[in-house]
């Protein structure tokens, strides 16, 4: 298998999505308490990132519960369901929304299995370009399809994100049992609310475009990231200054967000990570969008806050870039389809497991 790595073209203006739809999820409202919010972002947090750390996810849980025990709960779900005994599955939408363009493209999407015998999680990411073809459902580019469910909204009575976990639910075989949807601005928010994140920067990048304020420059190299400069460093495809840097693919893309959220999940650790969660709490929350209830939140924290990263498996899927679609490389495909399944079955092996290592820290 090969993929041909030349840089992808930049986005036709067909691709920004309705305008109608774009002005409406700008300002609807959402409905979210205090303590939903709190909750949004413990989960946002475990995803990016904190869904491998000890003190920080412990922090994090023991706070929860308090503010639990303060307020009393919501959003009750059956025992039999809870993550703390029955695996789950969510799907993550990283949007490029900002408010300088209203546009609601998914350019990060991921499908998250999580086993709570394991302790284990497998995230599968696609490329933002795949090209799906799948009955039922008009053939499109992948990061396409929220904005457009999202402009259909009204005439339809469904929610986008119910559309979406229809259709990637049919899409892997697998019952998708969430979805959360962060965008642009709650992504920087996250690493600055970190105190930023430590890449080694991979080549040169350098792009511009003064209508929405984009400003990536950045140099090969290790270096700290802020928010803004971890943000142009995920997204980055193609240059436009003089002398160029060379461009990157969907399939680089991903490869650089996959290191960005182990990066994360490193950072978080550090003191950094425990004196930011207030600021994670207050910005995350407006950026983010869930239908997990409130305690399953609880749950998902009671049952993977001291997961190790170890134990966190990615699996982004690549494929042939041919204008305008990536065409996924099938054997790739059907195999994380089989490690969603796996994951869900208990079949997926740890690295607790496969090292004896027990969850106090000792070794048997």
């Amino acid at each position: 298998m090969s993929s041909n790595r030349s840089g992808l073209p930049p986005r036709g203006k067909g691709q920004r999505g309705s305008t109608k739809g774009s002005k409406r999820g700008s300002t609807r409202k959402r409905k979210s308490s205090g303590l939903k919010r709190f909750f949004r972002t413990v989960l946002t947090l475990l995803i990016v990132g904190v869904i491998g750390v000890g003190l920080y996810a412990g922090y994090l849980f023991y706070t929860a519960d308090k503010v639990i025990d303060a307020t009393g709960t919501s959003g009750e779900v059956p025992p039999e369901k809870s993550a703390k005994v029955k695996p789950i599955t969510m799907l993550l939408l990283g949007t490029d929304y900002r408010p300088q363009t209203g546009t609601h493209l998914s350019d990060v999407m991921m499908v998250i299995a999580m086993n709570p015998d394991t302790k284990s999680a497998t995230v599968v990411s696609l490329p933002r370009d795949t090209k799906l073809e799948l009955d039922g459902y008009k053939t499109n580019k992948l990061n396409a399809y929220y904005p457009n469910f999202l402009a259909a909204e009204k005439k339809s009575g469904i929610p986008a994100t119910q559309e979406m976990k229809t259709m990637m639910s049919k899409f892997f075989g697998i019952n998708i049992d969430y979805v959360t949807v962060l965008n642009f601005q709650g992504f920087r928010d996250v690493v600055d609310a970190l105190g930023g994140v430590d890449v080694n920067v991979d080549a040169n990048m350098c792009y511009r475009d003064t209508a929405d304020g984009t400003n990536i420059n950045l140099k090969k190299g290790e270096q700290h990231l802020n928010g803004e400069d971890a943000l142009g460093y995920v997204r980055y495809r193609k240059s436009n200054c003089s002398p160029k840097t060379k461009g990157s693919d969907d399939f680089d893309r991903n490869r650089r967000q996959n290191e960005v959220l182990h990066a994360l999940i490193d950072q978080a650790k550090s003191l950094n990570g425990v004196m930011g969660a207030g600021k994670v709490i207050e910005s995350v929350g407006k950026n983010l969008e869930t239908d997990l209830e409130s305690q399953q939140m609880k749950n998902i924290i009671q049952a993977y806050w001291n997961i190790s990263k170890e134990n966190v498996d990615f699996m982004p899927v690549t494929g042939d870039w041919k204008s305008p679609y990536v065409y996924l490389h099938q054997d790739e495909l059907e195999a994380a389809k089989q490690a969603l399944k796996d994951q869900l079955d208990g079949k997926a092996g740890s690295a607790q497991a496969n090292t004896g290592e027990t969850e106090d820290g000792q070794v048997n």
